[in-house]
């Protein structure tokens, strides 16, 4: 018998309407069924199952541009990268490119969790 194992990150998110909000229309991620006990929402990216679950209170650290490149955050790998940058494009969205050149995206989500989108 064959079992397939998954990568489990959880985030907590304070507005999870925000939060589906950029991991389904900005990144185009696509909900999975799962019942859960407690509000919150989960989605598989590649190997990754990601589950936001909704925080009691407000999250203080946020990112901003000048440490993009040194806080912590999620990493994904991802299979097309130039769709999400397109869409990024298209819906105005604050993103940067990694600077070490290689195919990588940092996005900022609505509670200001750094994503890494990297080339799978």
């Amino acid at each position: 018998m064959s079992v397939t194992q998954f990568l489990h990150a959880s985030l907590l998110v304070t507005d999870l309407d925000a939060a589906q909000t950029f991991y389904e229309t900005v990144l185009g991620l696509k909900r999975t069924d799962r019942n859960l006990s407690f509000a919150g929402q989960w989605y598989q990216i590649g190997s990754i199952q990601l589950h936001l679950i909704v925080a009691p209170k407000r999250i203080e650290d946020r990112v901003n541009e000048k440490k993009w490149g040194r806080n912590r955050h999620l990493a994904f790998a991802v299979e097309d990268l130039e769709a999400i940058e397109q869409r990024l494009q298209t819906l105005d969205y604050s993103f940067q490119v990694s600077s070490s050149g290689r195919a990588a995206l940092f996005v900022p989500d609505p509670d200001g969790n750094l994503i890494e989108l990297a080339q799978a």
